[in-house]
């Protein structure tokens, strides 16, 4: 189970990680002496990859193991391949399961398999288990260390039971209670057993269970967690047996990865697997230059289109001033209306049934703001250019702005039905269409307005 850091509230954490920042290792040992740890993952990753190591040696080691369940994965792999093997076996051993399964994941094989053989066989059959479910679902990120308890016990043996755990069990408010084929049927939390008679049995003081598979996306789960305000789901396995508790502080961190995702793809490139300062130039450029090169074949099509209307550009030199402003708007028109809908498509809001309620919104919202658009771009178009002309800028910002906001709202969820990440697609696709479909509606209003 992992905490995403926050921001540190209060100005004493600012103040020590200024003091780590201007003083090098000698600050950030005065940083530890506070145990904000968020702070010292903060400055870790602020590092460059030599000082990371050298600070990160500094640390205790119950601190070490929580900061290695805090980094991300890249940035836990470049840590612990620069640790010697029996430190990182010490330290991989005290990780909990999931999080022991996340960071060997990201390891070279030949080490993931020293370092499993290295530990007990409990914890091996632990860890294995998780890491046998496939990367970014939810098993990845269930805790198989669970109190769970038979539906033919009593409040008070539940009771018991929680008080036996020696501390292995990462959840503890939420109990799951599963037959004897280890179905779940229900669960209790640790505050109704609290105000229960002891001698009651579970099954009259549980609830319906809440559920996740271990299957599914781990976005899925994690939306599970956050819609049903639960501290903890059980996770099942396609037997209806339990498999471990997803828990809302992984939820968190898986949402704000998937966030982050999603702005990075939104924006035509990849996420960064590591925090910026931590990112290399060059990997900083193999982020973006994908996306740079599919936009870069798809802006042919709009030199296409000038090309085909270079006569009507020639008889009226001013409808090219124009063109960026015409093609921009459009664009940010797209661009917020897909925006909108990814967002809706993440959280649920909207499925694909609701592809026709979304079409004819944005349809009127685009023409709303083509509408209010034109009417502001008059004045401006007026002064450069003759009435007519002005009269082709309007009316094409209406007709393009209903055409970009309509694809915007169109492609999320077209793409989310193909299976593909919305996201990845909306940004090029959005910026192809109204690129090349924009100028074919200003040449064409053009052409029936000025006659050419």
């Amino acid at each position: 189970m992992t905490g995403r850091r926050r921001a540190v509230p209060d100005g004493s954490g600012d103040d020590r990680a200024g003091c780590a920042r201007s003083g090098g290792l000698p600050g950030l040992r005065t940083l530890l002496s506070g145990a904000d740890l968020p702070a010292v993952v903060d400055e870790l990753e602020r590092m460059d990859a030599a000082p990371r190591a050298g600070a990160f040696a500094l640390l205790p080691h119950p601190t070490a193991v929580r900061v290695v369940q805090m980094l991300d994965t890249d940035l836990q792999a470049e840590l612990l391949a620069a640790m010697p093997e029996d430190q990182v076996r010490r330290l991989v051993a005290d990780l909990a399961p999931d999080d022991r399964a996340r960071t060997l994941a990201g390891l070279p094989a030949p080490l993931t398999e020293r370092l499993l053989g290295g530990l007990s066989d409990a914890e091996r059959r632990k860890t294995e288990a998780v890491l046998a479910h496939r990367p970014e679902t939810v098993g990845r990120w269930a805790t198989p260390e669970v109190v769970s308890m038979p539906d033919t016990a009593t409040v008070g043996q539940a009771l018991d039971a929680v008080r036996a755990d020696t501390g292995d069990a990462e959840m503890l408010y939420v109990l799951p209670v599963v037959d004897e084929q280890q179905r779940v049927v229900g669960v209790v939390s640790l505050r109704r057993l609290l105000v229960s008679d002891p001698g009651l049995a579970l099954s009259a003081v549980m609830r319906e269970p809440i559920t996740a598979h271990a299957d599914d996306d781990q976005e899925v789960g994690a939306n599970v967690v956050r819609d049903h305000g639960a501290l903890a789901v059980p996770v099942l396995d396609d037997d209806g047996r339990l498999v471990g508790l997803f828990t809302v502080d992984d939820a968190m961190r898986v949402l704000q990865i998937e966030e982050d995702e999603d702005s990075a793809r939104s924006a035509g490139m990849e996420r960064l697997r590591r925090p910026y300062l931590a990112t290399s130039v060059l990997a900083l450029a193999r982020s973006r230059v994908a996306w740079l090169f599919v936009l870069l074949v798809a802006a042919t099509l709009t030199v296409n289109v000038l090309d085909f209307f270079e006569d009507s550009l020639e008889q009226v030199v001013a409808l090219a001033l124009f063109v960026p402003l015409l093609i921009g708007t459009g664009g940010n028109v797209g661009a917020q209306a897909a925006s909108t809908v990814i967002r809706a498509v993440a959280v649920d809001d909207v499925r694909f049934p609701d592809l026709p309620r979304v079409v004819g919104r944005e349809l009127v919202t685009g023409l709303l703001l083509g509408a209010a658009l034109a009417v502001v771009a008059y004045v401006p178009a007026r002064f450069f250019t003759d009435g007519q002309v002005a009269l082709v800028i309007c009316l094409s910002l209406v007709v393009v702005c209903a055409l970009a906001a309509t694809a915007g709202g169109m492609i999320p969820l077209l793409a989310k039905r193909v299976g593909v990440d919305p996201a990845v697609v909306s940004a090029p696709f959005i910026t192809t269409f109204v690129d090349a479909t924009g100028l074919v509606v200003y040449f064409l209003i053009a052409g029936v307005v000025l006659g050419i």
